[in-house]
């Protein structure tokens, strides 16, 4: 009886998803953290000795805060400010992913979804798909200001963060020239789609998914921590929307290139839209730079995209089809037991 149990136990163990190194889901969650945390750690140490350099020596502590928020968002500073944000998401989402990568599943970044199985029809779609994500999450962002109206301590919340986040953007795009337009491409677009997508979904969505077995409920947990890193209250529902977009994209395509082109694209259009406020000497809002969508747009817009989605799982079978293969093939060299890897095939 004690044999039978024991037993028992060990095929449910033997069950557990594992990384190629062995770790559980909990184990690499802890992983994570430590590393996220770190990252944080890391991040904010180097934007506070970028933020000192720029600010009087002498000030109150309970000063200086504000006064290292105020000095980055002066036109002068602005090259400290783009260093500082690149900097930032650098230690905080890159750094922990590679480092989550290396202690998990060693140096192969297959596992945080790159490989070469992708097709210029994936990269189209892709960036229609993201267009059609921001149609929908517009009427969403209109109903969330609608909402909190009846709520004043978290609107007045969700004003604060908006008109720092305002600051912080029109910093960033002190957008004069070409140059500066370029700097922000590469910034705001390619550097902050790259970090993104691979922390997000390469690290965070591929770790819940093979974990939990439930490619619904790891896309919506993911799009959710995507939406509150964010920090906006009055865009909350909007990027979780644009978020579970860009995670279904990526849990039917299984290649994080897809991803990045797609984001990098979607950044680039906003830059460009801020760019061109810029030039014009108009007054930038980031919650106003698109326009309004009324709910029978957004509704329509969630047909077309479901539509567009059957057409993206299609052009991408094939290409899905061999990274499953490739997978299948590392777990199989691998020294833990993936039964879970196993099973795919027999679904």
């Amino acid at each position: 009886m004690y044999i039978a149990a024991a037993n028992l136990q060990l095929i449910g163990l033997a069950m557990q998803y594992r990384s190629v190194k062995g770790f559980t889901g909990w184990g690499q969650l802890g992983i994570l953290l430590i590393f996220l945390g770190a990252g944080f750690i890391l991040g904010g140490g180097i934007q506070l000795l970028i933020g000192m350099r720029l600010i009087p020596s002498g000030l109150p502590p309970d000063k200086m805060a504000q006064a290292m928020m105020d000095a980055m968002t002066k036109p002068e500073n602005v090259g400290a400010a783009r260093l500082s944000q690149v900097l930032g998401q650098f230690c905080i989402l890159f750094v922990p992913s590679v480092l989550y990568l290396l202690v998990c599943h060693g140096k192969n970044k297959f596992w945080l979804g790159f490989n070469k199985h992708i097709n210029a029809r994936q990269i189209l779609l892709g960036f229609v798909l993201i267009f059609m994500a921001n149609i929908i999450a517009n009427p969403l962002a209109i109903l969330t200001k609608e909402m909190l109206k009846n709520y004043p301590d978290l609107n007045a919340l969700g004003m604060r963060l908006e008109i720092e986040y305002t600051r912080q953007v029109t910093a960033l795009s002190n957008l004069k020239s070409w140059g500066e337009f370029w700097m922000a491409i590469l910034i705001m677009g390619f550097f902050a789609a790259v970090f993104e997508e691979v922390f997000f979904r390469g690290t965070v969505q591929n770790l819940l998914e093979r974990w939990w077995k439930n490619p619904f409920l790891a896309i919506l947990a993911t799009s959710v921590l995507f939406s509150f890193i964010h920090m906006s209250v009055y865009l909350f529902l909007s990027r979780i929307v644009l978020g579970f977009v860009l995670g279904l994209m990526y849990q039917r395509s299984k290649n994080i290139w897809v991803n990045i082109i797609a984001h990098f694209l979607n950044n680039s259009i906003a830059v460009i839209q801020l760019f061109w406020l810029s030039t014009h000497k108009q007054k930038i809002e980031v919650d106003k730079i698109d326009p309004d969508v009324p709910w029978w747009a957004g509704l329509t817009g969630v047909v077309i995209t479901w539509g567009l989605f059957l057409l993206f799982e299609k052009v991408s079978s094939k290409n899905k089809m061999q990274v499953d293969f490739e997978e299948q093939n590392l777990l199989d060299k691998s020294e833990v037991l993936h039964p879970f890897a196993k099973n795919k095939n027999n679904q």
